[in-house]
């Protein structure tokens, strides 16, 4: 398929910290791309890489066939639409001076401007006045706002780090639709998310730990890569003392919290005699949760 990002090798270091390490990934035109880690991770210096907005100190990045060059980073950013996760509208303007001001800094022109304006209301089904105060909007409302500012200039690549942060489960589940029709009319989506059931609707999905890319693969494949045993939903009937959780985890591939529940792969089968007739053992599938515990959390199956 034909890439719109490839990153060679890339690294930032500040000072004697090493925020990104010798990562190497490509994201292909139109897919959904899920990029996961922890904080501190190093997910937010590679964007800001990507989005030209830092420089790195090795490495290749290559944004629509465009190199990044030291002094030429306008040439990226006219790439890439980019929303923060910290809320990038001014509250005390109105949504038409929050939307002309980003277009000012694109070189958007009047007749582009309005254009693009009425293709992306479009998208995300305004129904306020461009007048309204942003200060005046719901969370959600000024989420898909703040994803128009992002794509004022039209650009291939939509980045969005931690978009759905703070806002309620029925505004994410609004903007995540939103991010499928943004693909529905060519656009590739680079995105961060600390919601795994998010994450599960991503194509594919790098995951970073400690400035390294530790795993990269579509959901099915990094459920599978990362556990090779049955797991089971283990439900006691009370809660278990921590010096049988120890006991339990030490044969077990994976013991593993989960509310009152625990998720459990058994180092050999015939351990699913030790619980008694009152606690309920169930055979389950891992989840994208149950991936990134075990893999970015660093415990090895």
């Amino acid at each position: 398929m034909q890439k719109i990002v490839e990153v060679n090798n890339l690294c930032v270091r500040f000072g004697d910290f090493w925020a990104v390490k010798n990562v190497s990934f490509c994201v292909n035109c139109g897919e959904i791309f899920g990029f996961l880690g922890a904080n501190g991770a190093g997910k937010t210096t590679t964007i800001r890489v990507i989005c030209g907005l830092i420089n790195p100190t090795s490495g290749e990045v290559v944004v629509d066939s465009e190199h990044f060059i030291r002094g030429k980073e306008d040439v990226i950013k006219a790439k890439v639409g980019y929303m923060s996760q910290r809320f990038t509208l001014y509250n005390d303007l109105s949504i038409k001076e929050n939307l002309d001001f980003a277009a000012t800094t694109h070189n958007v022109s009047s007749k582009d401007l309005q254009r693009n304006k009425t293709e992306l209301f479009e998208l995300i089904q305004l129904n306020r006045k461009e007048s309204t105060l942003v200060s005046e909007l719901p969370s959600g409302i000024k989420q898909q706002v703040a994803l128009v500012a992002a794509l004022i200039h039209q650009p291939k690549l939509v980045v969005l780090d931690e978009p759905t942060a703070g806002v309620s489960p029925a505004s994410r589940a609004s903007f995540w639709e939103l991010i499928r029709r943004l693909t529905d009319i060519g656009k590739t989506v680079f995105v961060t998310t600390h919601y795994m059931d998010e994450a599960e609707n991503c194509g594919r999905i790098a995951l970073m730990r400690a400035g390294e890319l530790i795993a990269m693969g579509t959901v099915p494949e990094l459920k599978q890569k990362t556990f090779t045993g049955q797991m089971y939903n283990v439900t006691p009937r009370t809660p278990l003392a921590d010096e049988e959780c120890a006991q339990l985890a030490e044969r077990c591939v994976l013991f593993e919290p989960c509310g009152i529940h625990y998720h459990v792969i058994f180092k050999d089968e015939r351990d699913l005699a030790m619980f008694d007739s009152g606690t309920t053992v169930e055979k389950i599938q891992p989840s994208l949760e149950d991936v990134f515990i075990q893999l970015v959390e660093g415990r090895s199956a």
